[in-house]
């Protein structure tokens, strides 16, 4: 039995096959023959793969970044990173985490069967991350195994469904169409940066029309202008920090040199990330056709969150580098008010900011890119400060959970516990579950009246 968990867990926690499977039961339900089940399975495989990769050598590239401005800033603080908050986590709550992620699946599902949400949230390693501070925080709070485990799942079910549904608005204008949702851990902070795009931004002014001389066309391409970009920071960062230091992580190259290559492998990164997109989206997009068809009828797949990045690869830098800017202004911010310093995690600033940048280009163009990731920026550095006090022990060290959802849900339950303990989170939640019915019954009236309206 025991061993058997352990494989269905170690599948759900792997979005390459999770995704792969449920592409190959989309064809199947659609009654496709043995060889297009075949291609469109070991294609979304290795879609993800490619993808996983990519998001890889980015954040291998953007490490060296992040040391260099710490050294080169001399500060010290919580750096956001999921990966060594979550590594610490399972340690001592590996099965919680593991049980409440299986459960939150389930309950996901069978909200997008039974109510107005149809998404499934498919981005599995983001769920392992936010199963594994629902465990901390619970325990933390008092709550024994299966409560835990039981509200833990319903709690994070419930938030995978709310949240792409909370921002499918701003991707339809991204994606123009229905067929893909979003789903990362930085879905309300996209909402937040789309919201603000939309009421100071100019959508008629978007990043991907920059008027660009023909000097220097060579701009146009994403690939060039995200290299040469990243290039001249890297640069800028390394002379700051030092020969000595860098030369730390560079071994025998030159310092420039290995600033320059930093850069260019970032860039690569990019481009693989891309071409995984590219492949995932066109093999899950009709296998999902039948899930929607036999399972949850109208179910949207939610995906990760660089399967936005092809739509506006401009903005992904832009929003980056807007992000991080937040970032670096609200440690600055901390420094002067005395408060827990947070320094700017870059992958964290790369994943959300990028992400923010394309929404917000969407609904505000250039404007709206540059506006929606800065406030975003700033959003996911203050929220950590919120997060911090409820996490026990775990909260204590030099890192901490980045990305929006981690903030505004963590808190929401790590609060609850501090005022009235296991009895208020638990009421907290069931709370929380109720309201998300209401709302669904709401969205669904609104549909009906408006199709009615049409009609007319």
């Amino acid at each position: 039995m025991g061993a058997t968990l352990d494989l269905i867990i170690s599948i759900v926690r792997t979005p390459a096959i999770l995704v792969a499977l449920i592409a190959v039961l989309g064809l199947v339900l659609q009654k496709k023959n043995f060889s297009d089940v075949m291609t469109g399975g070991i294609k979304t495989f290795i879609g993800f793969l490619v993808l996983s990769g990519g998001a890889g050598i980015v954040s291998g590239s953007l490490a060296p970044m992040g040391k260099m401005f710490i050294h080169a800033f001399n500060v010290q603080g919580v750096i956001p990173n999921n990966e060594a908050v979550v590594a610490e986590v399972l340690v001592t709550y590996g099965s919680s985490t593991a049980l409440i992620m299986l459960v939150s699946m389930i309950v996901n599902v069978l909200l997008a069967r039974f109510t107005n949400f149809k998404y499934i949230y498919l981005s599995g390693h983001v769920m392992l991350y936010m199963s594994a501070m629902l465990a901390v925080i619970m325990s933390v709070a008092g709550f024994s195994t299966w409560p835990l485990i039981l509200l833990g799942g319903l709690i994070l079910g419930v938030a995978d469904t709310l949240m792409p549904a909370l921002l499918q608005p701003f991707m339809r204008e991204v994606t123009k169409t229905d067929s893909v949702a979003l789903a990362h851990t930085g879905d309300f902070g996209y909402f937040i940066s789309g919201v603000v795009a939309k009421a100071f931004g100019d959508k008629s002014k978007s990043t991907e029309d920059l008027n660009i001389p023909k000097s220097v066309s060579f701009l146009r391409d994403s690939t060039v202008s995200i290299t040469l970009t990243m290039v001249v920071i890297y640069v800028i960062l390394a002379i700051f920090a030092g020969p000595a230091y860098v030369g730390k992580m560079s071994g025998d190259v030159n310092y420039i040199v290995f600033a320059i290559i930093q850069a260019g492998t970032f860039a690569a990164g990019v481009y693989v990330i891309l071409a995984g997109v590219r492949l995932i989206l066109n093999e899950i997009i009709p296998a999902f056709k039948g899930i929607s068809e036999s399972l949850v009828p109208n179910a949207v797949p939610a995906l990760d969150c660089p399967i936005i990045f092809p739509y506006a690869p401009n903005a992904v830098i832009v929003g980056f580098f807007s992000s991080f800017v937040g970032g670096v202004l609200s440690m600055f911010a901390m420094i002067g008010l005395h408060t827990v310093i947070v320094i700017p995690g870059v992958v964290a600033h790369f994943m959300c900011g990028a992400t923010s940048g394309v929404i917000g280009n969407a609904v505000g163009g250039r404007r709206g890119a540059i506006i929606g990731a800065f406030v975003q920026g700033i959003f996911i550095s203050f929220l950590p400060l919120a997060l911090i006090p409820v996490l026990g022990k775990v909260g204590l060290g030099n890192a901490m959970f980045s990305d929006s959802d981690f903030g505004i849900v963590g808190s929401y339950v790590g609060w609850l516990g501090h005022a009235g303990g296991v009895a208020a989170i638990a009421a907290g939640i069931l709370i929380a579950f109720v309201l998300f019915i209401l709302a669904s019954v709401f969205v669904g009236r609104r549909s009906s009246h408006k199709t009615a309206t049409t009609a007319k």
